[in-house]
């Protein structure tokens, strides 16, 4: 018996949707296997990754899926996750990977990994692990600068807050149809 999953909406956007026909071909290749082989990752009962084979999973109740639970000390360190976890499987548009790597930078500088007791990331305190800051420790992680991962982050709250005026924009915008300003 398949457990019961809760999907916040949070960490669902930060995942790049599918696309109709990506969605349909994940959709026939679950049907075909008769289960969901990658199993759905889950921190305390909620999906962090996996959504969309979650749902697939609901629709055909015959399909069963297991999932492996991550642990995390609080929710900024599980929305970096997500976004570390998309830039790194995806063919992703540039609009999504900028998206993604400002909404990374977004959560660790709030809470994800600079107040965990493996900080990476650093601020003016001398005795953290790494002398990078946030911004800087991402662009080189990312192959970016610190003023891409800079302007990313300010470049996905443009995103978002379109996304509250016009439901469904976000989707176009991050797939390049429209080029903001």
């Amino acid at each position: 018996m398949n457990p019961v999953l809760t999907i916040d909406p949070e960490f669902e956007a930060k995942c790049p949707p599918l696309t109709d026909d990506e969605l349909s071909q994940l959709e026939e290749n679950i049907l075909e296997e008769g289960l969901v082989l990658m199993p759905l990752i889950v921190w305390n009962d909620t999906i962090v990754d996996g959504h969309n084979r979650y749902r697939i999973a609901q629709a055909h109740p015959g399909i069963a899926f297991r999932t492996h639970e991550k642990n995390f000390n609080n929710k900024y360190e599980a929305l970096s996750w997500i976004c570390k976890n998309q830039l790194g499987r995806r063919n992703l548009t540039p609009q999504q990977k900028k998206y993604l790597i400002g909404q990374r930078y977004k959560a660790e500088k709030h809470g994800g990994d600079r107040k965990s007791e493996q900080a990476k990331s650093s601020s003016q305190n001398g005795n953290l692990i790494s002398p990078l800051k946030t911004c800087d420790r991402i662009a080189e992680e990312t192959n970016t600068s610190k003023n891409y991962v800079i302007r990313a982050e300010h470049f996905s709250d443009g995103i978002d807050a379109a996304e509250e005026v016009l439901p469904g924009i976000k989707n176009d915008l991050l797939l390049g149809k429209y080029k903001p300003r």
